[in-house]
Order: C-alpha cells, then structure tokens, then sequence
C-alpha cells in the first residue's frame, strides 16, 4: 500500500508541473494585462515600469518557475484588476464552489445510485421506464438550459425560489456558509439541482448498467440456487460487486462537478471561483486564470488519488497483482 501511495504522489507531482506548465503557457499569449491596468494617458515609460514590477519583462522560464516556487507555498501573485492577492480572492470564494458541489455531489449519490438499482431490477416496469426517459433528458440537455429553465418555472413563474446570488451567509473563521440561513438554503436548491442533474443520470445509467450486467453473472446465479432471500442477493451480493467499477466513475464525475460548476455559478451570478475565472478571462487577468486552473486540477488529483486508494482497498485483485 505504501509503495501504491507513493507511485501515485509521484504522478501528481508530475501531473501538476504539467498543468501548470500549460495554464501558464497559454494564459501568457492572451492580450495585453497592462492595458487593462492603466489609462489611456498613461505615458509609455510608466507602462513599461508597471511591466517591470510584475516581472512580465523577464523569460518564460524565469516567470514560470517563479510562479510554480510561489504557488507550492500558496502564493499565485498578484491579481492584475483587483490589485489583491491572487490567493486571498480565490480563499473568500472557496467556501461558494465547494458547498454548491458538495450539496450537488450528494444529490447525484443519493438519488443516482438507489434509482440506478431500482431500474435495474424493474427493468421491464413503467416506473423504470419513466426514469429512464428522464434520465435520457437530462444527459442529453446542457447545464445552462437547465439552469435557465428552473430560473424561469421556480423563479420566474411559481416564484418560489431566488434566481440568483448565495443569499445571506455566516462566517466561522475564514469559511462562509449559506446552510445556516434560510436565504442561503433557498438559494443553494436551484443552482445544486441544475449541477447535479447530469451526473446524477450518468451514475444512474452507470449504476443500472453494472448491476444488470453482475445480475446475470454465474455466481448470483449460484446465490439464488442456494435460496437466498432476494434482498440478500441483490444488495449483499449484486450491488457490492457493482460499486467497485462505479467508485472509479463517480469520483472522477464527483471531482469534474467542482470544474463544471463554471457554467452553473455564471448562469445563477453564484459567488464562487468559477464565476471569479470568468470575469478573469474578461479582464486578462493572468494569475487568478493560472492560479484557477492550478487549483482544479489539484481537486482533481486528490480526489484521483482517494479513489485509486478505495479501489485497491475494495477490489483484491489490484493487491494480488502487486505482490505477484
């Protein structure tokens, strides 16, 4: 297990020079920050000292391994429109994007998983179908129709939910948290449901198709020849052996809802980073898009990681073939 841990720490190492390498590369050619920096009169020396104090003068590589030594100790520099530390802008936004995709992470579990094992074992009943057809429409739908869509009939029309913003929030320390506001639930329940709705059809789908595909395998075959109870089969045996193909999946959808959230945040004006990274794009601010990217795929590895780990703990073969 150590040497399991340690073989993919070295990956995420490598993983991220390599993200950063690429976020820095790109974001570098995109337009002139110091124009959007100055005035129109400021004179052309005061341009190039400006340049200078950033260390937009120096090579790639210096600018790059400047900007990799300060993001290790939390430190992306300074941001170009706000004149603020890249890292205290990103920390005040945080708490937004991680509680929407937590609320959403747990919808599409919640939800996604019991019915993906209802359909499986009703497959031929109505309700199953209704399910499935629903499920077909929320795949197929993107994010921000959603999204438009639950603003106009729960917003617009019923009125019964705001259509925008995080509503009123408490600090605990540095984090903020809209869950002990009525406000803040009330406003959480639009842009969770909008995220979570195509992944949670996908675990769905994912979930249904395992377990069907372990139902007609020979030894649950075997476990009702010994007369088993149904429920015994289908949970202890059938399901336990459908989640661990699913746990590599979900992860990964659970990891990719914290950078899908960009859509989410920007369609219902949500506080968070993704809504940061967009208004950075409009403004050519350099580091907090570098330091946004840096920091996405750093959720990603981690919850990459967690979810290698679970899986060598659950399925065995992966510690057989390690000690072979």
């Amino acid at each position: 297990m150590i040497s399991f841990i340690f073989k993919r720490l070295l990956q995420s190492v490598i993983v991220m020079l390599t993200v950063a390498l690429i976020a820095f590369s790109m974001f570098r050619f995109i337009g002139d920050p110091i124009n959007n920096m100055v005035g129109q009169d400021t004179s052309q020396a005061d341009r190039e000292q400006l340049a200078e104090q950033l260390g937009l003068n120096d090579p790639f590589l210096i600018q790059f391994g400047r900007f990799a030594l300060n993001a290790v100790e939390g430190n992306f520099g300074i941001s170009y429109k706000y004149r603020q530390p890249v890292s205290k802008l990103i920390l005040e936004r945080l708490s937004a994007t991680l509680e929407l995709s937590f609320v959403s992470a747990v919808l599409a579990l919640v939800i996604g998983i019991p019915c993906g094992v209802y359909t499986a074992l009703k497959a031929k009943g109505l309700i199953s179908k209704g399910i499935m057809t629903l499920s077909l429409i929320g795949v197929s739908l993107p994010t921000f129709l959603i999204g438009i869509l639950l603003i106009l009939l729960f917003g617009v029309i019923l009125r019964w939910l705001p259509t925008f913003g995080r509503g009123d929030v408490v600090a605990i320390g540095w984090w903020t948290t809209g869950f002990l506001t009525a406000s803040g639930l009330k406003s959480l329940i639009l842009p969770s449901i909008t995220l979570a709705l195509f992944q949670m059809t996908l675990i769905m789908r994912l979930v249904r198709a395992e377990m069907l595909e372990v139902l007609r395998t020979d030894f649950v075959k075997f476990a009702r020849a010994r007369g088993l109870p149904d429920r015994s089969v289908h949970f202890k045996h059938a399901l336990k052996n459908t989640l661990v193909p699913v746990i590599t999946i979900t992860g990964l959808q659970l990891g990719s809802l914290i950078a899908f959230a960009i859509i989410t945040e920007s369609v219902f004006q949500w506080p968070g980073m993704g809504l940061l990274f967009i208004q950075a794009i409009s403004d050519v601010d350099i580091p907090i898009m570098a330091a946004y990217l840096v920091l996405i795929a750093f959720f990603f590895v981690i919850i990459n990681m967690i979810v290698d780990i679970l899986y060598y703990t659950v399925d065995p073969r992966l510690r057989a073939d390690s000690t072979a």
